[in-house]
């Protein structure tokens, strides 16, 4: 059995860790401060209206913890989308087929391939592995329409016990388009009795049991709902090794942890871009198909292009013969082939807006702030208290090698409407899970140490009423 990666120790704080100053002080020496301005952070003010505003009604910002659910507007939106609109408006049809001086996007025939190759980086990807089409459940459904080929003796799917709905849907239907029943085919991982996080080692005896009749596993590379970060490479390489292919969903992973698709030999991964991504509400997703899977062999024939069963659409296509229009399709190999439809050129500009920022630094970068953000967080809830008289679990690993950029806090029963709403009075915009769960995510592009801490008083006050 693959041997699961050893904790990482927890980070240590001083005595006056405790004290707005101390914050500040960490704010002063984050090496990404400057990437804060980049974000328009939304006004106290305009979180209370109720008509359509302008960003800075008012000059004191809200403290924005919800980047796990919808991130933050780049300021170089508004920049991209102008481009895209001057575009459309003075050359039309034209704009799919010329690079414009001054513009920063490229024509809009290669706006996705712009955009898989700057994204290809924030995930550990060669460029040809990655394409961005559709959304995520919509790029689900059709890799799994290419890689769950269910035999009579090898059918099931295993994932996550608390699966987002969405992929829970979208694995349940494709069991049943292939004939079989979920309840035969589906096999779900869950915790031990009353808790939430899932070891490794269970995982991994869970794939044994069932090596000889899974066909596919597919699991969240971040759990939404406990926050725990899977150990990806291990899971997969343990069960390749059992003759079941890995797929996953980085939807709360994609922008927030260091990722190595390539490197860790996952078959194949979808994911939003709205959340971490910044990329807008309902952006267009992400996905990642390994080399291995995206070979074109032309060895019998031009005519005759053997590659990877999948539903295929004119912009998989190779562009060098797609406006022959003769219906004989030849895939762009690697992920590209996978392509369906013609991608929004909007939804394209708003992501490309969004990766301008992230191409200013690294995911490595990032990823040592959120660690300390995250960090910073767990000391401050914990600190002064014990576990018997805290009315609240920190339900994430306390492992930062288990976890994102997010906490999640199981409240005592009957707490939870009363802690949002005082949050939601001093200006704080976090995420809330019934029955009982607050969701905190500190994103470490926009937020700060001294916005941790005062969402830390603000809690414990609010726990207090």
């Amino acid at each position: 059995m693959a041997e699961p990666k050893e904790p990482k120790a927890k980070q240590s704080f001083p005595p006056d860790a405790v004290t707005r100053e101390y914050a500040e002080s960490l704010d002063a020496a984050d090496p990404l401060r400057a990437f804060r301005d980049k974000f328009i952070i939304p006004s106290k003010e305009n979180l209370k209206t109720k008509k359509l505003a302008k960003p800075g009604l008012s000059p004191e910002p809200c403290i924005y913890f919800c980047g796990n659910s919808l991130g933050l507007q780049p300021r170089a939106t508004s920049q991209y989308m102008e481009a895209y609109l001057d575009t459309w408006s003075s050359i039309g049809v034209i704009g799919h087929f010329r690079d414009l001086e001054d513009s920063p996007l490229k024509q809009w025939q290669l706006l996705s391939e712009q955009a898989a190759e700057q994204m290809s980086r924030l995930v550990g990807a060669k460029p040809a592995e990655v394409a961005v089409m559709g959304t995520l459940t919509m790029n689900l459904h059709l890799m799994l329409a290419s890689f769950y080929t269910p035999s009579q003796t090898k059918h099931k799917i295993l994932l996550d016990w608390k699966a987002f709905p969405s992929d829970h849907y979208a694995i349940e239907s494709q069991i049943k388009w292939h004939g079989r029943d979920p309840n035969e085919s589906m096999v779900l991982i869950g915790p031990d009795e009353e808790e939430h996080v899932i070891p490794t080692s269970k995982i991994l005896s869970i794939i044994d049991e069932h090596a000889s009749d899974a066909a596919l596993l597919l699991l969240p590379g971040i759990q939404y709902y406990s926050g725990q970060l899977f150990d990806i490479e291990t899971i997969t390489r343990h069960a390749q090794s059992r003759g079941i292919v890995v797929g996953w969903d980085l939807a709360h992973a994609y922008a927030n942890v260091e990722l190595k698709l390539h490197d860790w030999n996952v078959d194949f991964a979808v994911w939003c871009t709205y959340k971490y991504g910044n990329a807008g509400p309902g952006a267009i997703a992400g996905l990642f198909v390994h080399e291995k899977h995206g070979t074109v062999d032309y060895s019998q024939g031009e005519d005759k292009p053997v590659f990877r069963p999948r539903l295929t659409g004119w912009y998989g296509g190779d562009r060098a013969v797609r406006f022959k229009m003769d219906n004989k399709f030849k895939p762009i190999p690697g992920a590209g082939g996978f392509q369906v439809s013609n991608p929004s050129a909007v939804d394209l500009t708003c992501l490309c807006a969004a990766l301008s920022v992230f191409n200013k630094t690294s995911m490595t970068e990032i990823r040592k702030k959120s660690v300390r953000l995250t960090g910073y967080l767990e000391h401050l809830l914990l600190e002064g208290t014990t576990d018997e008289s805290r009315p609240f679990r920190i339900i994430t690993p306390s492992d930062p090698n288990a976890r994102g950029a997010q906490l999640s806090l199981l409240l005592k029963p009957g707490l939870l409407n009363q802690v949002a709403q005082a949050l939601e009075d001093a200006g704080i915009v976090c995420d809330k899970r019934e029955p009982d769960v607050v969701r905190v995510a500190p994103a470490p592009l926009y937020n700060t140490f001294t916005e941790v801490w005062e969402f830390v008083k603000q809690f414990k006050a609010a726990l207090a009423m």
